[in-house]
């Protein structure tokens, strides 16, 4: 295999699991990502020359942790630092045996130990769900600050500020008491969701038929966090309604693109080919939640997506339920994304013009560079026969999407005007 391509698989399928491993271990999560960015820079310039390791993974883990010991070494921190490494059962010219045979036992997992680390109560609450998706799921600071609508300069201060707060608060890096996981869960729930959404809208044409891409990495990682929640909180209704939600979306991947690759909307998609399976186990989580008796944000989005997928077998959308399914949600969580989806369903149900009232009465400043507000209002002009406006309204929302494949059926849907 290319020395270029095994590290950057190696970094998708192993970024967040290393990290986890040195962070704990080192009690420093800067540290660790330095060293780990250091190790993938050795291996860009030593694997072309000398061949791709057996095992990536493990020589990454040996190359980190000796750029963490010469570090060590050279700073003031060094006794206390080598003796948290030696600490881990490794010795230096024994290392990479040692982590192999570990690997073949598969080394501990602290990707969900190092999630509750960075929801800790000493941090800024408004960093929790950021530090999160950079330190265990590898997201830059320009990917976290786009979807906080924050410049990535800005983000990237903070997030090093946080960081260093884990490291000089001296905060445990052990999993919280029982008693402390609910007060941190929601952060965590919202961080692997975060993940997830950004692994769904990652998908481009160069990833249909790509087992290894970026979106099903990340994907993958939120549904395997997803369902470690559920185990380790199996009394948190909204970790089993977060399971349910991710379960619910996942299941319709196969229909989001056509065999050629072209966008296709959810109201079009082909129901033969959304996954049973998968549907079925969300339907599993979702009553699962239920049965608290306390609702939260993540089961309302779920029970909506529930909605939707019954019409593999009504071959109808029930809009009315849907309609007060998201009445609640805004109530619970007033989103951008829960007021555009009650003017959809409104929209379906009671006409483009009801639907077009409703958009017209929320606030337009949060709205103004939001992509789906000017698709959504762009279909509903279309709909009306406002040809002008619906084509100014088409030319926001493309200037706005970054996806190809839905940026050319916009256009599609503009040039039918």
């Amino acid at each position: 295999m290319d020395a270029h391509r095994a590290a950057e698989l190696a970094a998708r399928n192993s970024y967040g699991r290393l990290i986890a491993y040195l962070a704990v271990r080192t009690k420093d999560v800067a540290a660790a990502e330095d060293a780990l960015g250091e190790a993938f820079l050795t291996a860009l310039s030593t694997w072309p020359t000398r061949g791709v390791p057996a095992k990536p993974e493990a020589w990454l883990l040996v190359t980190a942790r000796r750029k963490l010991i010469d570090r060590a070494r050279r700073s003031q921190t060094q006794t206390k630092v080598l003796a948290l490494l030696n600490q881990s059962g490794f010795e230096d010219d024994q290392a990479l045996e040692q982590i192999e045979k570990l690997e073949q036992k598969q080394f501990p997992d602290d990707r969900l130990r190092l999630l509750f680390i960075c929801a800790h109560p000493a941090i800024d609450k408004k960093l929790h769900t950021p530090l999160m998706l950079q330190t265990v799921l590898g997201l830059n600071a320009a990917q976290i600050g786009s979807a906080f609508l924050i410049a990535p300069t800005t983000m990237g201060q903070r997030l090093v500020r946080a960081k260093a707060k884990i490291k000089d608060a001296g905060i445990p890096f052990t999993l919280p008491s029982t008693q402390d996981l609910p007060q941190r869960s929601q952060a965590v729930l919202q961080a692997i969701y975060a993940a997830y959404t950004s692994g769904w809208a990652s998908i481009s044409e160069a990833d249909i038929g790509g087992s290894d891409s970026h979106h099903t990495n990340l994907v993958n990682e939120a549904i395997w966090l997803a369902k470690l929640c559920v185990q380790l909180l199996p009394n948190e209704p909204e970790a089993h309604g977060l399971l349910a939600l991710i379960l619910y979306c996942e299941s319709r991947r196969n229909a989001r693109r056509s065999p050629t690759g072209e966008y296709v909307p959810l109201s079009e998609q082909n129901t033969e080919l959304w996954s049973s399976p998968m549907i079925a186990e969300a339907e599993t989580a979702l009553k699962q939640a239920a049965n608290y008796k306390k609702l939260g944000r993540f089961q309302l989005e779920a029970a909506i997506q529930s909605i939707h997928s019954q019409r593999a077998i009504t071959q109808q959308t029930d809009w009315a339920t849907l309609i007060q399914l998201y009445e609640g949600l805004i109530q619970l969580s007033p989103t951008i994304g829960a007021y555009l989806g009650q003017v959809a369903a409104i929209a379906q149900h009671q006409g483009p013009q009801q639907g077009l009232s409703q958009l017209e009465r929320l606030p337009i400043k949060p709205l103004k560079n939001h992509q789906p507000y000017w698709a959504i209002k762009a279909h509903l002009l279309k709909e009306l026969g406002n040809t002008a406006e619906a084509k100014q309204a088409y030319s926001q929302a493309i200037g706005l999407t970054q996806d190809l494949a839905v940026r050319t059926f916009l256009m599609s849907q503009s040039q039918t005007l």
